[in-house]
């Protein structure tokens, strides 16, 4: 079956420009052509098309461009090679959203170790409080965990700083890296504190789950196109 560009368009809710667009930059096989110059396409466009859209869903636009162009040029193992990385940080955070939850919340919803008005503590009844050595806060703050505000040269720990600590020390416990626990206090800031966080958890869970089953169809119609093109 032949399709014009805006027929090819509506198979897949595209504008015919779109499709012109993504056969110009290697996304689809090139057209065939009519005497006047019109483009043709046929069933094989119809299957790597819904290939490309298929993977943008799953593995966005960067990733599917280079699998669809590493497939249409031939190099089978290098598109399997992105796919492959893909699923692996998607495994990656998956296992630091279970981490996270299993560190954040516990800490938010238990009682503040120190309140806001207490006003700040010092690295050495920190270090005490956590039975740490203030050589090992130093180190976290090296590490991007930690930062203190500075009363002329001694540092000032106050409520937030406490609770980075406190988590980081619970990390720590659990055998995490320090660039791993850096990361959780990122996190712990971006959402407002732990407990914002702990309440993003479910919501998290649900994009990476929603992230794996865009990934799983992607892979299931390259799957679809590669055996009717081969």
């Amino acid at each position: 079956m032949s399709y014009r560009p805006v027929d090819l368009g509506r198979v897949v809710g595209l504008s015919a420009q779109a499709i012109r667009n993504y056969e110009q930059a290697g996304m689809i096989p090139p057209a065939a052509r009519t005497a006047s110059g019109y483009r043709v396409y046929t069933d094989d466009h119809v299957g790597a098309l819904a290939a490309y859209v298929a993977l943008i869903a799953g593995y966005g636009y960067r990733a599917a461009g280079k699998i669809m162009k590493s497939v249409l040029g031939g190099d089978l193992p290098t598109a399997l090679a992105v796919l492959d990385t893909a699923h692996v940080q998607l495994h990656h955070d998956r296992e630091t959203v279970e981490r996270v939850a299993s560190a954040v919340v516990p800490l938010a919803s238990g009682p503040p170790t120190m309140l806001a008005s207490d006003g700040p503590i010092s690295i050495g009844i920190l270090a005490h409080r956590l039975g740490v050595t203030p050589a090992t806060l130093r180190k976290w703050e090296r590490a991007g965990i930690l930062a203190p505000a500075r009363s002329r040269t001694a540092r000032a720990y106050y409520a937030d700083d406490v609770r980075d600590a406190e988590l980081a020390h619970l990390l720590r416990r659990g055998g995490y890296p320090l660039q791993y626990i850096a990361t959780v206090i990122e996190q712990v800031h971006a959402a407002g504190g732990p407990g914002p966080l702990a309440a993003s958890i479910d919501q998290w869970r649900e994009r990476i789950t929603a992230r794996g089953r865009a990934m799983l169809t992607g892979s299931a119609r390259l799957a679809d196109y590669l055996s009717s093109s081969i």
